[in-house]
């Protein structure tokens, strides 16, 4: 379609049912006498395609339910996909890639639907016309056209681009990882001009690769300069002791900190004491809001930033470090502004009472999980428990409440999901030398406990209150996914027992606790994991599915969390006692507002972390090409198997690497040959040999060792 059929169809599409008369449209195209045969043959083979319908002058858009506005969310070398603006549940539509019209994700476009969704594809659009061009960053690699450099994109298309500019001084080379913007858009992708705004060395390295997601998603690893300066101001090592003189003392008390041996920025503290009536639980936050006040450049960038990143050995904070590792940071034997939740809990596990008090407290001693392990297996030496000593009296005491509370969870319910995380290892040169399941021993459980019990308070508190508040909800599974998951584990050979539309969270639990020592325990935790929801936060108390809690907030990490910072905030002048009416007049726009940015960053650091760990595996096995490892199935797709090895790294096998023939997947977890029956199952053991990786796409390829395919039972021998 050239650009006066796509000038006539805008025009057509904001004319709504009225349409438009010719002579209208060519006046709003200045279109004088001598153009008006070329607007009327443009019309007339509109017309013919059915886009528009035209007749006696008048014109108007033939069948406008097929037009849509969309947002273009991704885009690969071949084809890419849409998403309905304006709508509560948007349609999803694929567009092959020579009807995008040279579109990139984040553009608005203009597209008509072309094929309706049915139960093997998704619906199918055409690109129109872009409507609000994104000039967000792309990745790309540097390459040679004979003795010219060019920029091969990632994911926009197979052909390298014009460098119109190079925006960095740095040196390019044939190989390097770079981030380009369009300068000039073509109607094809291969058609466009861009500029090199960095350039990142080579692509075959993991830390290239996670740099240039970084910046092409605005992640920034660096802070502004006035946030930086209004930092400096807080680079202190010691609180302002009239500060202190208003709040609740406790340095007094055995308080100390429980994290990761390489943790600096510690947020979280914890005291207990056993009566003859109870558990006196503390949980001990830092109080970030004293220092990031609402208004300053502080919390503005606090607020963009929405959350800390996490991946490898590197660490994107929300907060500057002079805050997240000095100030604001829970270090041992200083003293440190904390907000404090106390509770009552009862010898049951249940929560007799709380209050949340704006406190100093002095950490006792930085702890560290493995060594609380070590405590608490009974295997410590002597430098553990004098490093200890102050608190090891203590250490009983939590995992008797923490187990307590474990059964308490479990009891009403609570699904226990395994998520599998990964442990990248670097050397000095950042480089990835291994990866690991991420292990975790009883001291990580009680400490989750304990911070569970303060985020229930938190929330308790503000439901209680009627005041506003941003809350961690998690809404139950549709209907439509517990069906799929029924389905899923039937063909599987697993009995789904009472699964079905409503199902508590308790069936969830049965079916991880009946397959807990299954060989398919993995992939199990998996499918129910992709089963729930997602969690986000809400304005509204929604409840907590996975949780089983009818109420639910993020309180304990205001360090690397902006829920917990905004909560802080409120609580601060809840404790303060701001009247109930100028309290929900001050926060119930910012709770809302909050909640969806919290939401918004979450999700982007989960893609982030998950994107640059791809590339970190990729460089792990770039090493370990040609050798052989077992594996399991953990998904199939008409393109091949997904095989995931012990130490988490997953792969692919390529369709076109096994025996010849068209594939069928069934129930989304059993992939069929056509020609040979083999049929390959989630959950079946596997022995793979790694044939390739690519370290700037984060792909790793495998190839079955023989052919582990199973044959396809007979009619006769299933009855």
């Amino acid at each position: 379609m050239n650009k006066l059929k796509i000038s006539i169809l805008l025009m057509l599409y904001d004319a709504g049912e009225k349409g438009l008369s010719d002579k209208q449209i060519a006046d709003r195209l200045d279109i004088n006498k001598k153009g008006f045969k070329k607007l009327e043959t443009a019309l007339s083979e509109m017309k013919q395609h059915n886009d528009i319908a035209y007749k006696k002058g008048m014109c108007w858009i033939k069948h406008p339910e097929q037009f849509f506005k969309a947002e273009v969310t991704r885009v690969t070398p071949k084809s890419g996909f849409i998403r309905q603006l304006g709508d509560d549940m948007p349609v999803e539509y694929f567009v092959r890639g020579r009807d995008l019209m040279g579109s990139i994700p984040g553009d608005i476009v203009l597209a008509k639907q072309t094929a309706e969704a049915d139960e093997r594809f998704s619906a199918e659009a055409v690109v129109v016309s872009v409507l609000e061009a994104n000039n967000g960053l792309q990745t790309g690699v540097i390459v040679a056209e004979g003795n010219k450099l060019m920029v091969l994109p990632d994911k926009l298309c197979n052909d390298p681009l014009v460098i119109a500019k190079v925006s960095k001084a740095a040196a390019m080379h044939v190989g390097d990882k770079v981030v380009f913007s369009i300068k000039k858009r073509g109607e094809r992708h291969m058609d466009h001009t861009v500029n090199i705004v960095d350039v990142f060395g080579s692509s075959d390295t993991a830390k290239a690769g996670a740099d240039a997601y970084m910046l092409s998603n605005n992640l920034h690893v660096n802070f502004p300069d006035d946030v930086l300066y209004e930092a400096s101001k807080l680079d202190i090592d010691e609180p302002d002791p009239d500060e202190v003189l208003r709040r609740l003392d406790l340095r007094g008390e055995p308080i100390f900190t429980i994290d990761g041996a390489d943790t600096k920025d510690i947020d979280d503290a914890v005291s207990i004491a056993k009566t003859d009536r109870c558990y006196k639980l503390g949980v001990h936050i830092a109080d970030v809001s004293h220092y990031v006040t609402k208004g300053s450049k502080l919390d503005e960038e606090a607020f963009y930033r929405g959350t800390s990143i996490y991946y490898a050995d590197q660490v994107v904070p929300m907060l500057p470090r002079q805050l997240s590792n000095g100030i604001c940071s829970l270090n041992p034997q200083v003293d440190r502004l904390a907000f404090s939740c106390l509770m009552d809990v009862g010898f049951d596990g249940k929560l007799l009472s709380y209050r949340f008090e704006k406190s100093v407290i002095r950490s006792r001693v930085k702890g560290v999980y493995s060594e609380v392990n070590k405590i608490i297996d009974g295997t410590a030496d002597d430098e553990i428990k004098t490093k200890y000593a102050r608190v090891i009296d203590r250490i009983p005491i939590m995992k008797e409440l923490a187990d307590i509370l474990v059964k308490n969870r479990v009891d009403r319910g609570a699904p226990e999901i395994d998520t599998s995380e990964t442990k990248i290892i670097t050397d000095e040169n950042g480089v990835c030398i291994d990866v690991k399941p991420r292990t975790t021993g009883i001291a990580e459980g009680i400490i989750e406990e304990f911070m569970l019990m303060a985020n229930k308070s938190a929330a308790a508190l503000a439901m209680k209150e009627k005041i506003p508040f941003v809350y961690r909800v998690h809404e139950a599974p549709t209907t439509e996914k517990l069906d799929q998951l029924r389905e899923t584990l039937t063909a599987l050979g697993i009995n789904p027992g009472a699964l079905g539309a409503n199902a508590p969270a308790s069936e969830l639990a049965r079916i991880l606790r009946e397959n807990k020592d299954s060989d398919r325990a993995m992939v199990i935790n998996r499918i129910v994991l992709r089963t729930m929801m997602k969690a986000r936060y809400s304005e509204e108390p929604l409840g907590h599915y996975g949780l089983v809690m009818p109420e639910y907030a993020h309180f304990t990490s205001p360090i690397r969390r902006y829920a917990d910072l905004s909560i802080h905030r409120i609580l601060t002048d809840y404790v303060y006692s701001l009247d109930h009416e100028k309290l929900c007049r001050k926060y119930a726009a910012f709770s809302a507002s909050a909640a969806l940015q919290a939401s918004n960053t979450e999700l982007s650091a989960v893609r982030c972390e998950r994107e640059c760990e791809n590339f970190y595996m990729a460089e792990y096995m770039k090493n370990h090409v040609n050798e052989e490892f077992d594996g399991m199935i953990s998904g199939v797709s008409a393109g091949g198997v997904y095989v995931v090895l012990p130490n988490t790294i997953e792969g692919m096998v390529s369709a076109a690497t096994m025996p010849m023939g068209d594939y069928e997947v069934q129930h989304g977890v059993i992939l069929t040959g056509a020609i040979d029956g083999s049929v390959y199952t989630v959950g079946d053991k596997v022995r793979v040999k790694c044939v390739s990786v690519n370290v700037n796409g984060g792909f790793i390829d495998f190839e079955f060792v023989g052919n582990p395919g199973k044959p396809a039972k007979s009619e006769k021998a299933d009855s």
